[in-house]
């Protein structure tokens, strides 16, 4: 296993992160009901994640019910003992109550937020705290200095951001230079073969700002994993089979047309689609971890090869080339004057 720096940070994480969101079973109403491991698959997962090499663990407290898989990692430490071996990662922003100030990133419900993860997760500290997402109806300022307190009284170590729009986090990066405050070390984000739109400008930013990037949904929920194919019903037991809306909308001539890059390579290498949409997400600028979820050992396993695959540069060239994003303006402009933007 690989072990990269965090962003300007002096934390060094495995490359591979393991996402948690399918851990513990859900009850009905739950975007994850009868798509998650229960708590023993769970804990066996992170037993051979742990055994492998992956230091870094994420996961949030809207995942699962009211805090569910924050309870499974808490359960774990507390039987495994081996919470010291793992860069946790956790996020809060999104809505935990009925309440006003239930949802948000005020002081207020930040407060509130991390003492409730720390209960649940059964630990001291947070290694990295996330702002699930931007909040314009919180002014950064309070949201940073809140984060900050958390830093100085040691319950928090570092700060992370997702979901931010690149505006958003240039004037947060500002903030906390221009008032001598914690700053983010990471950005966590949406980002695949499928999904290339941060390439616009988020990669830059935390290229120039020192900021890791933490890919999330890298397989594209599913699609990039070579359970689909262009006009067949989805496994029955597949997470996408659940969610038809969601594969409706992966039907298009350039999904098709990256799958069987993904394919291609996949048969040059003997590998499996999973690990090559990963192995490409390592090469890319500024990433630092990929963040990928299992729903079994199984999963675990074969998605822990990515690591240790190695694509050349035709094969991530081709690669590049199916998945192609329109840039649009103004990056089309300046990608035709100065060959890049």
């Amino acid at each position: 296993m690989e072990y990269r720096k965090l962003g300007h940070s002096g934390l060094k994480v495995s490359s591979l992160c393991l996402g948690t969101m399918t851990f513990g079973e859900a009850s009905e109403g739950s975007m994850m009901h009868a798509v998650g491991a229960d708590e023993k698959t769970s804990f066996a997962i992170m037993d051979r994640a742990l055994d492998a090499g992956i230091n870094f663990w994420d996961t949030a407290n809207v995942y699962g019910n009211d805090g569910l898989t924050e309870r499974v990692l808490g359960n774990w430490f507390a039987q495994s003992q081996r919470r010291d071996e793992v860069v946790l990662a956790t996020k809060f922003r999104f809505r935990m109550g009925k309440g006003p100030n239930d949802t948000g990133a005020s002081r207020y419900h930040l407060r509130s937020a991390v003492e409730q993860s720390l209960r649940r997760l059964k630990t001291d500290r947070i290694d990295l705290y996330q702002l699930h997402m931007q909040d314009i109806d919180t002014p950064e300022e309070e949201t940073l200095r809140a984060l900050e307190d958390l830093v100085r009284q040691g319950k928090v170590l570092y700060i992370g951001a997702s979901n931010y729009a690149a505006y958003r986090l240039v004037d947060s990066l500002w903030t906390s230079k221009t008032q001598n405050l914690s700053r983010f070390v990471a950005l966590q984000a949406q980002y695949s073969l499928v999904v290339r739109e941060l390439e616009r400008e988020h990669v830059s930013v935390c290229e120039q700002f020192g900021l890791g990037i933490l890919p999330w949904s890298p397989l594209a929920g599913g699609f990039l994993s070579g359970k689909y194919r262009k006009g067949q019903p989805p496994p029955e037991s597949s997470r996408l089979a659940k969610w038809k809306d969601r594969l409706t909308q992966f039907d298009t001539a350039r999904n098709w047309r990256i799958l069987d890059a993904v394919d291609a390579v996949a048969a040059e290498l003997n590998a499996s689609a999973s690990q090559v949409s990963l192995a490409w997400l390592l090469r890319k600028r500024a990433v630092t971890s990929v963040i990928f979820g299992a729903r079994n050992v199984a999963q675990l396993d074969d998605n822990l090869k990515a690591a240790e695959l190695k694509l050349d540069d035709a094969q991530l060239k081709r690669l590049d080339e199916a998945s192609a994003l329109e840039l649009g303006y103004p990056y089309d402009f300046m990608q035709r004057v100065q060959g890049r933007w």
